[in-house]
């Protein structure tokens, strides 16, 4: 029985929810062990904010000639933790590398990208693909740890949420609806900003609710263009606060935890939504949704709600569209409106 245990988290948000459900497998059955979670300096604060895991342990590996220098002081981090066992969720080499080298005895993952000689119990992926959340359990699963059910759960700081959110404006005693209108690897993902301002407009318009963008320092430009279109539906702009690029991941988690829901593109900030368990309107393009649908928090958290327009080139899984961009176009701001 392991007494030190690592398991080192997917590089990506949306990802790294997807897999809390193996990791509360894993607790469970390493119930006794000391439980640390090794993570990118992006992702890492996820998992102070998730029950059961006892330390967290920041990567700082590179990219492009980095790499290299980059496995080794992750291999230095995994190293000053004395841990007797890791279990891999990534699929690359260099994090099998870097478990290797840094002295675990006991190293777990999935045998893939050549890397099955490092890993002291290598596990054939499954052979069909799947939600990630079941490709994550399927590993786990493997190791003979019971799969428990498919919730991700993140507890973040409510209290200071609310504290925020009456600073920068908002009545937290009336609801209010958080966009995420970014999304990262292109702008095929991402619903057009016409349409979230018609979608704006509508809230607050009908509702007289208010409406808080948020996003990464890399959405601000759709955070800007969504406001710049506002003023031509009349629509009040003081009930719309652009709070994008000025969050960390707590207070992120924190403001989505206070929304009466939250409507989003394909993006990390999706998964996010549905982990502190607020309702979650999904718009997916050119992904497959299937694949990357957001997980409940619970069986008393709402159930996301999904929308696609399936035309015949969807999923194409690109970055950018070539042709008219239809898959998001035809996903009209009323539709979105009637499921929140």
């Amino acid at each position: 029985m392991s007494a030190r245990l690592v398991v080192i988290a997917p590089n990506w948000l949306g990802d790294a929810v997807m897999a809390l459900p193996a990791v509360a497998d894993i607790r469970r059955h390493f119930a006794l062990a000391h439980l640390a979670i090794a993570a990118r300096p992006p992702v890492a604060p996820l998992f102070s904010m998730v029950h059961g895991v006892d330390s967290v342990v920041g990567l700082p590996g590179g990219g492009g000639f980095r790499a290299v220098t980059g496995v080794m002081k992750d291999a230095e981090q995994l190293a000053a933790g004395a841990f007797d066992t890791a279990i891999l969720f990534p699929n690359s080499f260099g994090s099998a590398y870097a478990i290797s080298r840094a002295g675990i005895a006991e190293r777990w993952g999935y045998a893939t990208d050549l890397r099955g000689t490092l890993l002291t119990r290598p596990v054939t992926p499954p052979p069909a693909a799947v939600h990630q959340q079941e490709y994550y359990q399927a590993l786990t699963k493997s190791l003979g740890i019971q799969s428990g059910p498919p919730y991700a759960r993140v507890t973040p700081n409510r209290g200071q949420a609310r504290q925020l959110l009456h600073d920068i404006g908002l009545d937290i005693d009336e609801p209010f609806v958080v966009f995420a209108p970014g999304a990262a690897y292109g702008g095929a993902k991402q619903w057009l900003p016409q349409r979230y301002a018609e979608l704006a407009q509508l809230i607050i318009g009908q509702r007289g609710w208010s409406v808080l963008m948020v996003g990464t320092k890399a959405d601000r430009a759709a955070c800007a263009s969504i406001a710049q279109l506002l003023p031509q539906t009349g629509t009040r702009l003081n009930r719309l606060i652009d709070f994008c690029g000025k969050s960390d991941l707590p207070t992120l988690a924190g403001i989505l935890s206070q929304a009466h829901a939250v409507v989003s593109n394909d993006s990390g900030a999706m998964h996010l939504a549905a982990a502190v368990g607020t309702k979650v309107v999904a718009v997916f393009g050119p992904t497959r949704e299937r694949h990357t649908f957001p997980l409940s928090a619970g069986p008393e958290a709402p159930a996301p709600v999904v929308i696609t327009h399936d035309v015949f080139c969807r999923p194409c899984m690109l970055r950018e569209c070539p042709i008219d961009h239809r898959c998001m176009t035809r996903i009209s701001a009323a539709r979105v409106h009637q499921s929140l």
